[in-house]
Parts: structure tokens; C-alpha cells; sequence
């Protein structure tokens, strides 16, 4: 008996490799892709679905807390940007410190250093206008 007809020569894990690498190129052409495509329409589905109980059940009927929201805003030490042109960023972080350290805003801070006024700090910090371009 020759060594390739055995399926021990090299000739023979050559042509059988060949031969599978074939095969799989086939099998994921036709079969892959449509099953592919079957899970993205699916992921759809899912994502369609979980958008509307998103909407049905947590955003009708939602009512904004404006006091709340308005005490958030004036509250965030991340307003403090507005100033490091003004004052520089060690002042400002300054001031950010302090405000962290005493639970207060950023006003009561700056105030209670002494680097602006209480007029000069809201003409710099105005929430509204860093909400966009």
C-alpha cells in the first residue's frame, strides 16, 4: 500500500485540506449569510420592541421636577470651567474645592474668596449659554 492512499502521506492531508477549505468557503457563502442576515432583522425586532416598552412604560406620563432640575444646575461644580478663562484654572479649581468642601455652590464659593463679585460671577457662569455651540 502507498503512503498517500494510507492518509498518511503529505500529498494526501494536502489534498484533503484543500478540499475542506473548499467546502467551508461554500458552506459560508450559502449558509452563513442568511443567517446572518436573520439575527441583524431579529436585533431589529428586539431594539424596536424594547424602544416602544421604553416608551410606554417610563417616558408617558413623566413630569419634570423643574425646582429640582434648577437646584442640580446650580449646584454642579462642573459650571466652574466658565471661569478658568477669567480667573485661570488654579482659582477656579480653587473654588471648586471650596465649594466641594463646604456642600455649597459655586457662587457662595467664589464669593467667600473673594474673587468676584456676586454681578461678575453670574454675567461668566450662565448654564444656558455652555449647553451649546
Amino acid at each position: 500500500m502507498r503512503s498517500h492512499d494510507s492518509g498518511r502521506g503529505a500529498g494526501s492531508w494536502q489534498q484533503r485540506g484543500c478540499q475542506l477549505r473548499r467546502l467551508a468557503r461554500n458552506f459560508e457563502l450559502k449558509v452563513f449569510k442568511p443567517v446572518i442576515i436573520h439575527n441583524c432583522l431579529h436585533s431589529v425586532t428586539v431594539v424596536h420592541d424594547a424602544c416602544h416598552g421604553f416608551v410606554d412604560h417610563l417616558l408617558q406620563g413623566i413630569e419634570l421636577n423643574l425646582d429640582r432640575i434648577e437646584s442640580y444646575v446650580k449646584s454642579s461644580l462642573m459650571l466652574v470651567t466658565a471661569l478658568s478663562p477669567k480667573l485661570g484654572y488654579d482659582k477656579a479649581a480653587e473654588i471648586a474645592h471650596t465649594a466641594y468642601q463646604d456642600g455649597s455652590s459655586l457662587r457662595e464659593a467664589c464669593l467667600k474668596l473673594g474673587y468676584l463679585t456676586g454681578e461678575e460671577f453670574d454675567g461668566i457662569v450662565r448654564p444656558a449659554a455652555m449647553t451649546h455651540p
